[in-house]
């Protein structure tokens, strides 16, 4: 199978990592399927073993996806597979999150550039520096949503709503949406964090549950569609979210239920914020209806709960929310707000820090 589990340390468990043993390289993920029940690793061997992990979701979230690529190509190369077919398979496991393909591409040029024999130390050599850069997004991002959030909502304290999971364990650093809300609790401005179940697997009351309790933040968790009783009762300050695909018209594209609350939220006035690296920024892909929705197995909803035999299942994994209804898009190199297409090509070509609008 290429992979094998292990009980993962206590403490704080990376979500991703590499490591060299004697027997040679090896790819060990967090696996988030297990979770917050088992706190278990796989270790991935080879690249099946790293694309059933992506197809399976124990392995999940855009910015890590495109992380994990870039070291599924160092992996290949590192072990004398055949690169570009492991290239192509990593970068299909999953349509939808453009950072995958972004990740793998960027290690696999490396890998083609660079002198005889020092291929595979280049395809490394990328995937870490990838790594780094997200985990600098991290923090850039986090700044700039927690001043956002001061210019946006007054009164003292944030009531933040937030759907799937977007912290560490999507991310090379702190998160995305997740780490921005980290931030202002820090900063001890948090009052409440609203976690939607997120369904039909639950990465809410998994996960981001999971991650807000290690960090002792104020949290409570609701089902998805009491979302909007929320919003009736003047409970929700502002709406904070990943993406895993922002056309060039900054039509963003996340997990199914995000564009019901960016509806809701335009009705009750209340800002709705997208929180991405420019790396999940796709200018080739002009508009939503361009976005290309993965579906998955029926089973996934119909597992849920008892259904009648050979009852089929609608099970889209992301929606699309048209760019009028988001208030901004966060990135590390500043906020897009009004979410233009000229405003977000102007974000992606800057540098850290460039856009202050």
């Amino acid at each position: 199978m290429g992979d094998h589990f292990a009980q993962a340390e206590h403490g704080t468990i990376p979500a991703l990592r590499w490591e060299e043993p004697p027997e040679g390289p090896v790819l060990v993920l967090l696996d988030q399927t297990r979770l917050p029940q088992e706190e278990v690793e796989i270790v991935c061997t080879d690249v099946q073993a790293l694309v059933q992990a992506i197809r399976s979701l124990s392995l999940r979230g855009a910015p890590l996806l495109g992380i994990a690529g870039a070291y599924g190509v160092a992996l290949a190369a590192a072990r004398g597979y055949d690169v570009n077919d492991a290239a192509e398979l990593l970068a299909h496991a999953r349509p939808t999150a453009v950072n995958l393909e972004y990740g793998v591409r960027r290690a696999l040029t490396a890998f083609r550039d660079a002198p005889p024999h020092q291929g595979p130390a280049a395809a490394l050599a990328q995937a870490r520096s990838l790594h780094a850069q997200d985990a600098a997004a991290s923090t850039a991002m986090a700044g700039y949503g927690s001043q956002l959030l001061a210019e946006l909502v007054t009164g003292g304290g944030y009531r933040i709503l937030t759907h799937c999971n977007t912290g560490a364990l999507v991310s090379g650093g702190e998160g995305t949406a997740l780490g921005v809300v980290l931030a202002v609790h820090r900063a001890g401005e948090l009052r409440r964090l609203w976690v939607d179940e997120t369904r039909p697997l639950l990465q809410g009351s998994r996960l981001t549950a999971y991650e807000a309790a290690r960090a002792e933040m104020p949290y409570t968790l609701l089902a998805d569609s009491a979302a909007g009783s929320l919003f009736t009762a003047g409970e929700v300050d502002a709406v904070l979210v990943g993406a895993d695909r922002i056309a060039a018209d900054g039509s963003t594209a996340n997990k199914v239920g995000s564009y019901p609350l960016a509806v809701i939220a335009r009705y009750h006035n209340v800002p709705f914020i997208v929180v991405a690296p420019t790396t999940t920024v796709d200018l080739s892909t002009p508009d939503g209806a361009s976005i290309e929705v993965e579906h998955r197995a029926g089973s996934e909803v119909t597992d849920l709960a008892p259904t009648p035999l050979g009852t089929q299942a609608y099970n889209p994994a992301f929606d699309v929310t048209p760019p009028e209804l988001i208030t901004a898009i966060v990135t590390e190199n500043g906020v897009v707000s009004p979410v233009t297409a000229a405003a977000l090509s102007a974000v992606c070509a800057a540098g850290p820090g460039d856009v202050k609008g």
